[in-house]
């Protein structure tokens, strides 16, 4: 058997999340020799784009089916129509119903596949309008939609049955996460990304699923002592450096 594989899907948030301290990165080293972090990120799409590829991003034959993957769709879908009729935005009740479709798509895939959503987190409305770029037409984005497509999404998940991170009420948690979450006022900085990490190890840490996924409760690959490990102070004997976790800035629950 090979390494349980999580697959972390969605836009923006999602393909940058392996930059500039991002959380995806920050998974890859807590799960280092535990599981493998697959990235599969797509900026600017929305839960149609998703839904027009999930099964082949996804496909039901696969011999390998994630052990867990984490989704995070809405901010795009959360961007006001534009009147040409062309853009991202998805109104809210098919936003929802794509959702549904998202999640149970992915619930299928074996009776182990575990699945969490993250919800919208908010936005630096002021900070995101001057860091548009002007070779795009206005994009309308307020913290409110975001704020009515994140409990949209919480919404489905309860429905669902489906563990969600609530990045909305997550985030404001900071008195200064306006200027602190974000580097564009709407993804994710270090500090930012933090708090997705905190949040989704918190789940599998809690969470009743046989296996647990969470990464102290998980086998290290190849982790057995070995007379070529690095020899200790003694000279008699060497120390095994497989659960080592001291270069890391943030000691992970």
């Amino acid at each position: 058997m090979g390494r349980p594989v999580f697959v972390l899907f969605g836009s923006s948030i999602v393909q940058y999340s392996f930059s500039n301290g991002g959380w995806g990165a920050t998974l890859a080293d807590v799960y280092a020799r535990k599981a493998d972090i697959v990235l599969r990120g797509y900026i600017a799409w929305n839960s149609r784009r998703a839904l027009q590829v999930i099964t082949k991003i996804f496909p039901k034959d696969s011999a390998v089916q994630p052990s867990l993957v984490v989704v995070y769709f809405g901010g795009n879908d959360s961007i006001a129509p534009h009147p040409s009729g062309l853009g991202p935005h998805v109104p809210l009740e098919e936003y929802m119903n794509n959702m549904r479709k998202i999640g149970e798509h992915l619930k299928s895939l074996s009776d182990k596949t575990r699945v969490i959503f993250l919800s919208c987190p908010p936005l630096n409305e002021e900070v995101l309008k001057k860091s548009t770029s002007t070779a795009l037409s206005e994009i309308v984005r307020t913290n409110e939609t975001c704020r009515l497509y994140s409990e949209a999404c919480i919404s489905v998940s309860k429905e669902m049955d489906i563990k969600v991170v609530y990045l909305w009420n997550a985030m404001q948690k900071r008195e200064d996460w306006a200027t602190a979450c974000f580097t564009d006022g709407l993804h994710l900085s270090e500090e930012g990304s933090n708090i997705v990490v905190e949040e989704i190890l918190r789940i599998l840490k809690e969470a009743e699923w046989d296996p647990c996924l969470h990464w102290q409760a998980m086998p290290t690959e190849f982790g057995e002592d070995s007379p070529y490990d690095l020899v200790a102070s003694s000279g008699k004997s060497t120390i095994n450096p497989s659960e080592w976790t001291f270069h890391r800035k943030i000691s992970w629950e």
